[in-house]
C-alpha cells in the first residue's frame, strides 16, 4: 500500500517542500531516522520542472565573452594543404582563426592513446572533423563563418574507408587485436566444435547509436589571474578536461579548474569527447585573454561527436541436444572510428560480457577495432558490454528454434551455477548468483508461460499481424576495467548552524547522483535532506577524479562521502560523551536529534558547541574498490567487484506488410542491491530500458556511400523513442538482493545494467518473425529491427520456404 507520508515536511524534501510518495516500509524507515531506501525527491526535480536549473549555456556571460565555432572538413579522408586564414578574418565579427600551429602545447585529446588531433594537422580523417577555430563577436556569426570556410580549404581529396569490415579485411587496427580465450586443455576448444552434436555457425550486423544528450556539448572558458583558467564544461570527466586543457595549453594542471554543476545528460557522450571542445574554448581564451564559450548545435555535434561502436560478429557454435553450449567461437568488429578514444576498453568489455549469464565451457573470443574515415566512436551507457551481452542472446535464440525447444529453457540450460560452472572466461568466480532465482520469480510475476501460449494462439488466427514474445536476463559486471580508475574522494563540511555541505568527484547528468550522495550523508549524520547540499563538482576541491562513468558514480563518491561524514560524526560524538556524559559509543544520530547519557540535543546545537569548542568540523574521504584486479594482456583476472542482475519480458507485435513494430507489454524485474532510492532506481531502469529499445529498433545511422556524410543528423531523419513508443503496459519491480559485496549500503549500480532489458524487444521482434514461417523458422534479422530491416527478416524466411 502506498501512502502520503510527510510527518517532517522538511525531512522529506530538499531545498523544497516537497511531499513524497512512500510505501508502508519507506514510511516506517523513514520514521525511524533512516535517510536511505526512501524514495526522496531528487534535489534539482523542482528546478527542472520550472526550468530553472542552470546549465553551462545559462551562466550569465562575462564582459568581453567571445564565441567560437569550429570549421569542419567538407571531405571524410584526405590532405589539408593551407587555410586561407586571412579570408576568413575578414568575415563579419571574426576575431581570430586558429590553427593546429597555434596550438602552444600538445595537438592532442586522445584520453589513452595519443593519436587524436585537436585541430586537424595535414591529413583529414572524417567528414566534419575540425580544421580551424574560428572567435568572434558572437554566436551566430563564429558559426556563419565556419559554415562558409570550405571555399578557404585547399585539400587535396582521397578515397575514405568506411565499413568496419574492409578495414577489417585490411587489418586495419586502431588498438591491438584482443583475444580472450579458455579452454580446459589446449585444442579442446575445436575438439568441441568438431565433435559438438549440433553446431551452427552465422554473421550478425549491430547498429551505433548517438548518445542524443538534450545540451549539446559546451564549455566556456574564463581567463584567470596569474596564466589560469576557470572553466565551466558540461562534462563526466572534469579532471581529464583540466589535464588535457593544460597539455595543449603546455601548462600545468593547477593552472586550470574544471567546474561542472550538473549535465543536461551525457550517456558517456561527455566522458572523453568533451575533451576537444573544452581544450579548444580554453586554447582561445587563454590566447585572447578574453572569456570564449564554444556551444555546438545539434547538427555539428552529430557530424563531430563520435556514439556508441557499431558492432559486426562471426560466430561458430556447438550445442548439446538439451541446448546446452559445448564451446563457441566468436570474433567481434567494433567500427572504431578514426582514432582510438576509448574503443580498447570498449572492446574488452564487450569481450568480458559476451557471456552474459551463461556458462561457456569452452571459448575464444577475438575482438578487432576497425579504424574508418568516420567520428571516433566512443564510451556509450553500457560501454560494450551491450554489444558483447547481445551476441549470446541471438546465439541462444537461434539454438533454440535449431532444436525446437522454448528459448527460456535453453537460456535455463546454460545459466551460470552457483557451486560449480560458475567461472567467466576471464577466470572470474561469480559468488552472488542470482539468475534462476530472478528468472523463476519473473515468470510467475509475467505469467510467462501462459502468455506463451496465448501468443502462439493469435499468430494461428491471424496472418497480417504477428506477436513475439521473449525473456531475456542480465548479469551486469560493475567497475571499472582499469582498476586504478576505481577511486573517489569526497569534502564534507558541516556549518556552524548545523546544514553540511558535500563536494564530491562524481558529476550530475540527471541521474541522481547528487540526491543519493545527499542522502548518504544525511544517513550518517542523522538529519534530515533539507539539511544537506551537494556542490557543483569542482577539481580545485577534490582531485584527480574519475569518470563519472561505469555505474560506478553512488558507488565510488557515495562510500567516500559517508568516509567523510563517519569520521565527522565520530568527532562529534566524543565531544558529545566528554560534555554530556555517557560513551562515544553509545551516542545516537537520529532525526535531527543527538542522544547521549540520558541528554538530548539537536544536531545544530551540538554543532554550535562543538565549533566553539574548536572541534574541526569538517573533513575529507576516500574510498577504493577492493578485490579489483586485471591483466590487460592475457585479459584474466577480477574486472568486476560484483555483477547486477535483472531480466525482462516483451511482447510485441509487428504489421508483415509494414515491418512496423508496436511494443505492447514489457515486465522488467531487476536487481538494485538494497536501492538507496527507489524512485530514481525505477526511473533509471525504465529509463535504460526505453533508450535501449530506441538502439535496437529505430536509432539507425546511416552514412553517404562514397563521401563519408552522415546523413541521420538531426531529429528529421534519426528517431530516438519518445513517449508514444512506450509500453501501455509496463511494469516494473526491484528483486530483492542485497549486495553480498558491502557496498554503500549494499546497494547496487543501475546506471548501464538495464541497457541488457531491451535485448528482449529484439528477441521477441525476431519470435514475430518466425511466426511468419514453420516450425525452425530462423530470421536473418539485423539491429536495428527497423521495418525496413523487419520487411527484410520476413523475406528471408520466405526465400528458405520449399
Amino acid at each position: 500500500m502506498n501512502q502520503d507520508f510527510s510527518p517532517d515536511r522538511a525531512a522529506c524534501g530538499f531545498a523544497r517542500d516537497i511531499p513524497l510518495r512512500l510505501d508502508d516500509s519507506e514510511a516506517a524507515a523513514l520514521r525511524a531516522g533512516a535517510r536511505v531506501g526512501i524514495s526522496a525527491a531528487h534535489e534539482s526535480a523542482h528546478l527542472h520542472v520550472a526550468g530553472a536549473a542552470p546549465y553551462v549555456d545559462d551562466v550569465p556571460e562575462a564582459a568581453g565573452t567571445l564565441h567560437a565555432a569550429l570549421a569542419p572538413s567538407p571531405v571524410a579522408s584526405g590532405v589539408l594543404r593551407a587555410i586561407d586564414r586571412a579570408a576568413l578574418l575578414a568575415m563579419p565579427g571574426v576575431v581570430a582563426v586558429l590553427t593546429a600551429a597555434d596550438i602552444p602545447g600538445a595537438n592532442d585529446c586522445g584520453p589513452v592513446v595519443h593519436d587524436d588531433p585537436i585541430l586537424a594537422e595535414g591529413t583529414l580523417r572524417y567528414r566534419g572533423q575540425p580544421v580551424a577555430l574560428i572567435v568572434a563577436t558572437g554566436r551566430d556569426r563564429a558559426r556563419q563563418a565556419a559554415a562558409r570556410s570550405g571555399p578557404c580549404l585547399d585539400i587535396e581529396e582521397m578515397t575514405p574507408v568506411l565499413s568496419a569490415r574492409e578495414a577489417y579485411a585490411r587489418g586495419d587496427a586502431l588498438v591491438p587485436p584482443a583475444l580472450l580465450v579458455r579452454e580446459s586443455a589446449p585444442g579442446a576448444l575445436a575438439a568441441a566444435l568438431a565433435a559438438g552434436p549440433h553446431r551452427l555457425g552465422g554473421q550478425f550486423s549491430l547498429g551505433g547509436q548517438e548518445q542524443f544528450y538534450l545540451e549539446g556539448q559546451i564549455t566556456y572558458a574564463l581567463p584567470a589571474e596569474n596564466e589560469g583558467l576557470r572553466v565551466l564544461c558540461s562534462t563526466q570527466h572534469p579532471s581529464e578536461m583540466q589535464h588535457l586543457i593544460a597539455h595543449a595549453l603546455g601548462w600545468r594542471s593547477h593552472q586550470v579548474l574544471v567546474e561542472c554543476r550538473r549535465m543536461g545528460g551525457g550517456f558517456g557522450g561527455k566522458e572523453s569527447q568533451s575533451a576537444l571542445f573544452a581544450c579548444c574554448a580554453g586554447i582561445a581564451a587563454a590566447r585572447l585573454g578574453r572569456p570564449v564559450k564554444l556551444r555546438l548545435d545539434r547538427d555539428d555535434d552529430f557530424i563531430m561527436t563520435g556514439r556508441r561502436h557499431p558492432f559486426e560478429y562471426d560466430y561458430d557454435v556447438a550445442f548439446d541436444d538439451e541446448g546446452r553450449i559445448t564451446g563457441i567461437e566468436a570474433t567481434l568488429i567494433a567500427n572504431g572510428g578514426h582514432s582510438a578514444d576509448l574503443s580498447g576498453a570498449v572492446m574488452t568489455r564487450a569481450l568480458c560480457h559476451l557471456d552474459n549469464a551463461y556458462y561457456l565451457p569452452e571459448v575464444a573470443i577475438h575482438g578487432f577495432v576497425a579504424r574508418t574515415n568516420t567520428q571516433s566512436n566512443t564510451a556509450f551507457r553500457g560501454f560494450g558490454g551491450p554489444q558483447g551481452a547481445l551476441l549470446i542472446e541471438i546465439v541462444m535464440d537461434r539454438i533454440a528454434r535449431h532444436l525446437g525447444r522454448d528459448p527460456l529453457a535453453v537460456r535455463r540450460a546454460n545459466f551460470y551455477g552457483v557451486a560449480d560452472r560458475n567461472v567467466t572466461p576471464y577466470r572470474q568466480t561469480i559468488e552472488d548468483n542470482v539468475s534462476a532465482a530472478l528468472v523463476d520469480e519473473l515468470v510467475a510475476q509475467a505469467d510467462y508461460p501462459g502468455r506463451v501460449a496465448a501468443v502462439a494462439a493469435f499468430n494461428r488466427s491471424n496472418v497480417v499481424l504477428k506477436k513475439g514474445i521473449a525473456l531475456t536476463p542480465v548479469k551486469f559486471g560493475i567497475s571499472f576495467n582499469v582498476p586504478h580508475l576505481n577511486q573517489a574522494g569526497a569534502l564534507v563540511h558541516v556549518y556552524a548552524d548545523g546544514s553540511v555541505l558535500v563536494n564530491h568527484g562524481g558529476t550530475e547528468m540527471g541521474q541522481g547522483l547528487n540526491t543519493k550522495v545527499a542522502q548518504v550523508v544525511a544517513d550518517a549524520l542523522g538529519i534530515g535532506f533539507a539539511a544537506v547540499r551537494c556542490s557543483a563538482a569542482d577539481t580545485s576541491k577534490i582531485a584527480n577524479t574519475s569518470a563519472t562513468a561505469a555505474s560506478t558514480g553512488a558507488d565510488l563518491n557515495g562510500m567516500a562521502a559517508r568516509d567523510a561524514a563517519i569520521t565527522i560524526r565520530n568527532r562529534l560524538a566524543d565531544f558529545a560523551a566528554a560534555r554530556h556524559g555517557g560513551e562515544a559509543g553509545e551516542v545516537k544520530f537520529a532525526n535531527d536529534v543527538v542522544r547521549v547519557g540520558g541528554t538530548a540535543v539537536s544536531f545544530a546545537t551540538l554543532v554550535r558547541q562543538a565549533y566553539e569548542a574548536r572541534v574541526q568540523l569538517w573533513s575529507d574521504g576516500f574510498y577504493a574498490t577492493p578485490k579489483v584486479h586485471w591483466n590487460p594482456k592475457s585479459l584474466h583476472g577480477r574486472p568486476f567487484y560484483y555483477f547486477a542482475y535483472g531480466a525482462a519480458v516483451s511482447e510485441v507485435m509487428i504489421d508483415t506488410l509494414t515491418g512496423e513494430v508496436s511494443l505492447l507489454r514489457a515486465d522488467i524485474l531487476h536487481d538494485a542491491g538494497r536501492s538507496l532510492n527507489p524512485a530514481i532506481d525505477i526511473g533509471q531502469i525504465e529509463g535504460g530500458f526505453i533508450q535501449s529499445m530506441g538502439w535496437l529498433t529505430t536509432e539507425e545511422l546511416v552514412w553517404h556511400a562514397t563521401d563519408g556524410r552522415l546523413l541521420t543528423h538531426a531529429p528529421s531523419t534519426y528517431k530516438i523513442p519518445t513517449a508514444n513508443d512506450c509500453p501501455a503496459a509496463l511494469h516494473t519491480r526491484l528483486f530483492d538482493n542485497p549486495n553480498a559485496e558491502p557496498t554503500i549500503h549494499r546497494s547496487k549500480a543501475v546506471g548501464e545494467p538495464p541497457m541488457l532489458l531491451a535485448f528482449s524487444v529484439l528477441l521477441a521482434i525476431r519470435d514475430a518473425i518466425a511466426a511468419t514461417g514453420g516450425v525452425g523458422a530462423d530470421p536473418d534479422l539485423r539491429a536495428p529491427a527497423t521495418p525496413e530491416a523487419v520487411l527484410d527478416a520476413i523475406a528471408s524466411i520466405e526465400a528458405r520456404q520449399p
